[in-house]
């Protein structure tokens, strides 16, 4: 490579629970700067989550968005003409990423009053091995399992 490898920026802690994951989930979630917005937004879904469950919030969040992290994935590579579908695996601050994302971007699809309420039930849907966000990690993971016969093309 050329360039050098930018720095790692370091995340601060969010203010109510002192947890870097939930200031990166925030900053995901995040339009247009309003970073507190947003916070309120994710403190009002672990809030509703804690009512409906009758269990800490934070603590279901973090396994829903476990039930939603792949851990492979599939890359396209072009191979003599044909191009082949090859699963590998994603490095952790990777899946946790597009772990993220797919909890957000699922739970904006959602047709309900608020963010937050959305946020909420796509949570609790991902706790519960289900809803939209699982599924995708699902497809992804059978995709993967899938094209295996073509592991050994790996990059």
């Amino acid at each position: 490579m050329r360039k050098a490898k930018p720095k790692k920026r370091i995340i601060l802690p969010d203010p109510k629970f002192g947890e870097q994951v939930v200031t990166k989930f925030v900053n995901n979630m995040m339009e247009r700067g309003k970073k507190n917005h947003a916070y309120e937004i994710f403190y009002d879904a672990v809030e509703i989550v804690a009512d409906k469950l009758k269990e800490d919030g934070l603590e279901v969040w973090k396994k829903a968005l476990a039930n939603v992290t792949p851990s492979v994935e599939v890359r396209s590579r072009r191979i003599g003409g044909a191009t082949f579908q090859i699963p590998s695996e994603i490095r952790p601050s990777r899946k946790q990423s597009i772990g993220m994302k797919n909890l957000i971007l699922f739970a904006r699809k959602r047709h309900e009053k608020s963010m937050a309420q959305k946020l909420a039930s796509e949570i609790m849907a991902a706790y519960k091995e289900e809803g939209a966000a699982f599924k995708k990690k699902e497809d992804t993971h059978r995709m993967a399992e899938a094209n295996k016969a073509f592991s050994h093309f790996r990059f």
